[in-house]
C-alpha cells in the first residue's frame, strides 16, 4: 500500500466513524421524539445483540469433551455474577477474565 493509499483509507475510516457517531444527533436532536420504529429497535436490538454474541461465541464450543468446559464454567458465573451484582459491565469483565484464565489453565 502507498502512503497516499494509506492516507485515503485513515480518512475513510474516519469519515464513515464520524458519519456514524455524529448522524443520530443530527438526525434525532433533543427534544424532537424519534419515530416509534427507531424507539422499538433501541428496545430489542441490545438483546438481540447480546444473543447473537452468545451464540457466536459458542458455535465452535464441543460441550461434550471437555474442551466446553471452560465456556460452560464462564457462563454460570457471568449468570452468577449478573444476577447478584446487576451490573453488566462487571459480569462481562469478570466472565472474561474467567474464561481466559481457564482457557490458560486448563
Amino acid at each position: 500500500m502507498t502512503a497516499i493509499q494509506s492516507v485515503l483509507t485513515i480518512v475513510a475510516v474516519i469519515l464513515g466513524t464520524m458519519l456514524t457517531r455524529f448522524l443520530p444527533f443530527l438526525l434525532f436532536p433533543e427534544g424532537k421524539k424519534p419515530p416509534a420504529h427507531i424507539t422499538y429497535l433501541g428496545t430489542v436490538l441490545p438483546y438481540a445483540v447480546i444473543g447473537l454474541l452468545v451464540v457466536y461465541c459458542l458455535k465452535d464450543a464441543v460441550f461434550t469433551e471437555f474442551h466446553g468446559l471452560p465456556e460452560g464454567i464462564a457462563m454460570v458465573f457471568i449468570l452468577i455474577l449478573h444476577k447478584w451484582k446487576k451490573n453488566t459491565l462487571l459480569s462481562i469483565g469478570m466472565g472474561t477474565v474467567l474464561y481466559m484464565v481457564l482457557v490458560q489453565n486448563l
